[in-house]
């Protein structure tokens, strides 16, 4: 097992093809990561360090069984669910299912297993590793372990603001006790991931929506783009290494030109005479459509479970308590951020007030009422832009209340001042 130091990842990194970045971004995500802040870095290199020392004496029978022996892994979850538009927020169902894939991909028990190649089938893991839906949040609340949020954006990048309230996201659960997913309209990749060693408040995976999951985007219907970000998550790389012929760090994918578009058959080589099996484009970390890929190799299964192991980065995983009976069987209640209010403006006013909805454009088109403290109407009106003005020239000196209210039951009900 050969070591790689940061510097040269990040030339290995930077020929990222345009197609990879298109479907998965974490590489690039991982680069960017490690080139603007030096702790990250000596961070993801001590860990890297620790984890190819650990699978080098296990290889060599030095260290004997890993930590905690073949035990099962298991994960806590939380899904972030941030929409715009009604088709983004996902349904639990959806969720379920991709937390079954995930499982069942893991686990090897998913059903195109009997795809795998007859020359790769000696050496295709069962990783011993599952995810499950926290049921106790980090104050030890009952929990469902699915979030759902409102935002404005309808369109994120892979920048990480969605990881956060102030950015109109939604805030990561402490990282050393859950596998953040945030699910969201993400422009132009199917998903990207964090690294071991990377910032916790960052930590976890990006997923588009309409990948989540059993669904109807064709290439993606199986929900495997979260199995190849999971694998990023727990420290694999893309098997042809992000660079033609690279080193992916696993002794048992042979080694290969560049990642696989589409969904082939047969064998099918891409240069580096890697022998008459050709690619291992069925493996979980190429880019091959979801229809094609079934493995995870014993290689990438021990360094993935390397990482749970003492300074592997993902071992406090293992002492969450996020899979643990809540102590106090309450859902908390969601607090509106900040940003998810309506702005009234200027207040006190004297003949023209402007009602700002930018936060939530669904209140365009939507009817407004305008009363004064004895609930009389005095003023209706129709909003038809997101930062609209509201003539009160005619009201008297005075108190007075705008209301209004959508289908789904959101209100806006502001006290105002007429002069």
């Amino acid at each position: 097992m050969r070591t790689l130091s940061v510097a040269v990842l990040l030339i290995l990194f930077s020929r990222l093809p345009l197609f990879a970045q298109q479907s998965c971004s974490s590489y690039i995500y991982k680069v960017q990561e490690l080139t603007k802040d030096a702790v990250v870095q000596n961070e993801a290199n001590a860990i890297e360090r620790l984890v190819q020392e650990k699978l080098a004496a296990r290889a060599s029978n030095i260290a004997g069984r890993p930590e905690g022996g073949n035990m099962i892994i298991k994960i806590p979850v939380v899904v972030h669910i941030l929409y715009n538009q009604p088709a983004e927020n996902i349904s639990d169902e959806r969720v379920f299912s991709q937390i079954k894939v995930l499982n069942d991909n893991f686990r090897r028990l998913n059903a195109d297993t009997v795809n795998t190649p007859a020359a790769f089938k000696s050496i295709a893991a069962d990783c011993e590793i599952e995810f499950q839906l926290a049921v106790s949040d980090p104050q030890r609340r009952t929990t469902t372990g699915i979030i759902r949020k409102y935002t404005p954006v309808k369109t994120w990048d892979a920048d990480d603001k969605m990881k956060f309230s102030a950015e109109t996201g939604s805030d990561a659960w402490d990282a050393k006790s859950y596998l953040n997913i945030w699910v969201c309209n993400l422009g132009r990749a199917a998903g990207y991931s964090s690294f071991p060693g990377g910032p916790a408040a960052k930590d976890g995976i990006v997923l588009t929506y309409n990948v989540v999951g059993i669904n109807t985007r064709s290439g993606y219907e199986l929900g495997k783009t979260a199995v190849h970000e999971a694998g990023h998550w727990m420290g694999l790389r893309h098997i042809w290494g992000d660079s033609y012929c690279g080193n992916d760090m696993i002794d048992d994918t042979p080694s290969q030109g560049t990642f696989t578009a589409g969904c082939p058959s047969g064998v099918r080589t891409s240069g580096c005479a890697n022998g008459p099996s050709g690619d291992m484009y069925m493996n979980f970390m190429d880019l091959t459509l979801d229809a094609c890929t079934n493995l995870f190799t014993e290689g990438q299964k021990e360094r993935m479970r390397a990482t749970f192991e003492t300074g592997g980065g993902r071992k406090s995983i293992l002492g969450s308590t996020g899979l643990l009976a809540a102590l106090f069987n309450e859902i908390p209640v969601e607090e509106s951020p900040t940003w998810l209010q309506p702005q009234l403006y200027p207040n006190p006013a004297t003949t023209e007030l402007i009602l700002d909805v930018a936060y939530d454009v669904r209140w365009i088109g939507k009817t407004l009422r305008i009363t004064n403290l004895q609930g009389q109407h005095l003023i209706q009106l129709t909003l038809n832009s997101k930062s609209q003005k509201i003539d009160i020239s005619q009201l008297k000196p005075g108190m007075y209340i705008l209301s209004g209210k959508k289908e789904d039951g959101s209100v806006i009900k502001q006290k105002f001042i007429k002069l």
